[in-house]
């Protein structure tokens, strides 16, 4: 269970990603060139909220199935000290509970604006600022924090 649990949370980051950066693109567009907010642009608004949810229950099932975290949580004292260990088990988790709770709050807001502009601009306040902080706390390859390779 833990292997397809890892690939699961793994290959919907990027469904994640993909659909934060296609609401912010039309955010974006939406606000800047004041159109209309549409049944489509609603729909990314809802289906963005949901794919990050869904990622944040596969995550917290992980969470609790992980070796990694068991092991941090039995020996906290020991374990706060390597920060591989502190990153997956706090750090990240908390970033991106967070992450999902500013975009929950970021498309509640937006779906009960009145005007369109307004629709647009909190889309692309509170996704922007979640974005950013699932940008920090991915374990990129390339991260000196804590790496894992794009997809397991």
């Amino acid at each position: 269970m833990y292997q397809t649990l890892t690939f699961l949370h793994s290959t919907l980051r990027w469904l994640v990603l993909i659909s934060l950066i296609v609401s912010l693109y039309k955010a974006y567009r939406g606000y800047f060139l004041k159109t209309t907010f549409t049944k489509t642009d609603n729909a990314i608004r809802h289906w963005t909220a949901t794919i990050a949810h869904l990622q944040l229950m596969i995550g917290m099932t992980l969470y609790f199935q992980s070796p990694i975290i068991k092991y941090f949580l039995k020996n906290f004292s020991a374990a706060k000290e390597n920060f591989n260990l502190l990153f997956f088990g706090l750090i990240h988790s908390t970033l991106m509970l967070i992450a999902v709770i500013i975009i929950t709050i970021g498309s509640a807001m937006a779906k009960r604006k009145t005007l369109d502009n307004e629709k647009f601009k909190t889309m692309l306040i509170w996704y922007g600022l979640a974005l950013f902080l699932i940008f920090i706390a991915i374990p990129w390859p390339f991260s000196p924090f804590a790496n894992r390779p794009y997809f397991r």
